[in-house]
């Protein structure tokens, strides 16, 4: 599975006059935004300047709503994870009731203007993701990159983790039949699964389970979402057989 990845701004178009680069500002004399630096060129310095600058983005005079509208999609666009409507409403200081509205409007605006990234709600959170039918320019950019797939032992542990949590690596490696102590590492560093405890049996084994950044891979809001165990078994192995076996690992 690959991580998904926060939406990010297009470069630039061509360069040229912008007085259309923003809308026109009450107050505005006609023709009073002439011009910027065009994208790569030099400011007085001779350093080579951002564009549009901030003065031209700034310009924009924006209402109550608009200014809380412009910081929740600024937020959006840095967080690693599904963010809480709660939680994203005191970062930028508005009421929840507001804040829940703007990401229902966002959401909406978005896929109705087939943008290259959608607003979601997974995890108990929402979050930026790039667009489902822009999968294959993606997924293209992710493998000329560093993000690799899970593999197949990988993606068999956390199934096991996914099923059977609160569990220890023993009992994860009881049903998988090898040691899974590497394989764990891999997990917990991409933040995968955590630590929730430890048994209460002899040792006091480290008890694992899944993260929001799990179910947030799987598009899920809840671990009750995830399909039946029983429907992926291999032929002839019972359920309630495994699950004691499980049991007798503790």
């Amino acid at each position: 599975m690959t991580e998904p990845h926060a939406a990010r701004s297009d470069p630039p178009g061509p360069s040229g006059p912008v007085a259309d680069a923003r809308p026109q500002v009450e107050g505005d004399a006609p023709g009073q935004v002439e011009r910027a630096l065009e994208p790569g060129g030099e400011g007085t310095d001779g350093a080579v300047a951002l564009w549009p600058d901030d003065d031209l983005l700034t310009a924009v005079e924006l209402g109550e709503q608009g200014l809380a509208r412009r910081d929740l999609e600024a937020v959006l666009l840095v967080v690693d994870e599904p963010v809480a409507a709660v939680d994203l409403a005191t970062a930028i200081g508005q009421p929840r009731a507001l804040v829940e509205e703007l990401l229902v409007e966002l959401a909406g605006e978005y896929a109705r203007d087939g943008r290259g990234f959608v607003l979601r709600a997974v995890a108990g959170g929402w979050r930026l993701y790039t667009h489902p039918g822009a999968h294959d320019a993606v997924e293209a950019y992710v493998r000329a990159g560093q993000h690799s797939r899970l593999t197949r032992a990988a993606l068999e542990t956390i199934a096991v983790v996914a099923y059977r949590q609160p569990v220890t690596r023993l009992q994860v490696a009881a049903v998988r039949g090898v040691n899974v102590d590497g394989v764990f590492r891999t997990l917990l560093g991409r933040g995968l699964i955590r630590e929730v405890g430890h048994d209460d049996g002899p040792g006091q084994a480290t008890l694992y389970g899944t993260t929001p950044a799990f179910l947030e891979q799987l598009g899920l809001d809840v671990l009750e979402q995830l399909p039946p165990l029983k429907d992926y078994l291999p032929e002839g192995v019972d359920l309630a057989d495994l699950q004691e076996h499980m049991g007798e690992q503790q």
